[in-house]
């Protein structure tokens, strides 16, 4: 029997591609398909991760020359997920194997034009042009997709959330603030600092704390609080897991995300599907999730002054708070719930040979 097998990262590690991953699995689609997941990466050292990718190519070679693989779907992000993942595509073109390339990545852009000289820009136009489908997370992304390759397959596919009962009022904690992300410049961090010590100079009486969670740049941002005199106001936790993570989205009033680059933050929409305002940037596809005024605000990158007023106005007015968190549960449960997201790739599928069950 053929099947679809789908690489990405392993399902416990940290970071978008494994959250989207976890979706499809909570959603049945590894059940409505017969879809066999390989691993190529996994948090730790540069030995676990040798392992693991050593255990992938040779599991998806003895699947390729069984003549097992219908369909190749690849979660793909950038430098090295790129390249490794690029071995995969190489021989699923070889066997004459669909492929579809999944793009995640918010600054695979930079990737492209910085990073990549004339052979290698050469060698990711070949895996994008071969692609049998390439779907990317918004339209933003689908537009500059064509602007590289000659594919006509290309899809804008939003990330899904699943989307549980929201915490009632009484969970939220007032002026707890919550951003979920790798700490550092990309993500606007030290934007978000400098904007929480804005906040509390104009209005000392409002109540403001802000959750950091994240790896990345811990130390860095400590330091950063500690410079601004708000280290009494921010708290550090670490990576957040699943299972906290659903408390810590209950227990906030506010979402943040001032990145300069995104695909379609798998946080911002989890943050959506709990009932919270979102305080972001209108970077990659986040303005086809939040609309400002509507359900958030958007702010320029870097603009850390309007950050802050923005900020203020949403812990200042609760009532303004509720009903932005309240729009962006709708918005969720239209456009980004599991049940509206995956029938699309289920599409996608469909149009390759495989049909669900």
């Amino acid at each position: 029997m053929k099947k679809i097998v789908m690489i990405g990262t392993r399902f416990d590690t940290m970071g978008g591609i494994s959250a989207v991953v976890n979706v499809y699995r909570a959603a049945g689609l590894f059940e409505r398909l017969p879809i066999e997941y390989i691993a190529t990466h996994c948090d730790g050292g540069a030995g676990a991760k040798l392992r693991i990718l050593a255990a992938a190519l040779w599991r998806f070679a003895g699947l390729l020359l069984r003549g097992q693989v219908g369909l190749l779907h690849v979660h793909v992000s950038r430098r090295a997920s790129f390249w490794r993942k690029s071995v995969f595509f190489l021989a699923a073109f070889a066997f004459r194997v669909p492929a579809v390339l999944h793009l995640h990545s918010g600054a695979f852009h930079d990737f492209y034009e910085r990073d990549c000289g004339a052979v290698k820009k050469r060698l990711v136009r070949y895996v994008f042009d071969h692609a049998a489908h390439v779907v990317v997370l918004s339209q933003t992304w689908k537009s500059w997709v064509a602007s590289i390759s000659g594919n006509r397959h290309i899809t804008a596919i939003y990330n899904p959330v699943l989307l549980a009962e929201p915490a009632g009022d009484e969970a939220r904690v007032a002026g707890q603030t919550l951003f979920l992300g790798r700490l550092g410049h990309n993500k606007g961090s030290y934007d978000l600092l400098s904007a929480a010590a804005a906040v509390r100079a104009a209005q000392p009486g409002l109540p403001l704390r802000l959750q950091l969670g994240g790896d990345g740049e811990v130390e860095q941002v400590r330091a950063r609080a500690q410079a601004l005199g708000i280290a009494d106001r921010v708290d550090l936790l670490g990576w957040v897991s699943s299972a906290d993570k659903a408390a810590r989205l209950a227990r906030a009033v506010v979402y943040v995300l001032p990145s300069y680059s995104e695909g379609l933050p798998m946080s911002v929409l989890e943050a959506m599907a709990a009932g919270l305002p979102v305080l972001t940037t209108p970077v990659g596809g986040i303005p086809e999730a939040v609309s400002d005024g509507v359900e958030g605000f958007l702010v320029a990158p870097g603009d850390v002054a309007a950050l802050a007023e923005r900020w203020s106005r949403l812990l200042a007015d609760p009532a303004l708070a509720r009903r932005m968190g309240e729009a962006a549960r709708r918005k969720v449960a239209s456009t980004f719930s599991a049940q509206a997201v995956l029938p699309q790739l289920e599409s996608v599928y469909l149009s390759l040979g495989f049909a669900a069950r």
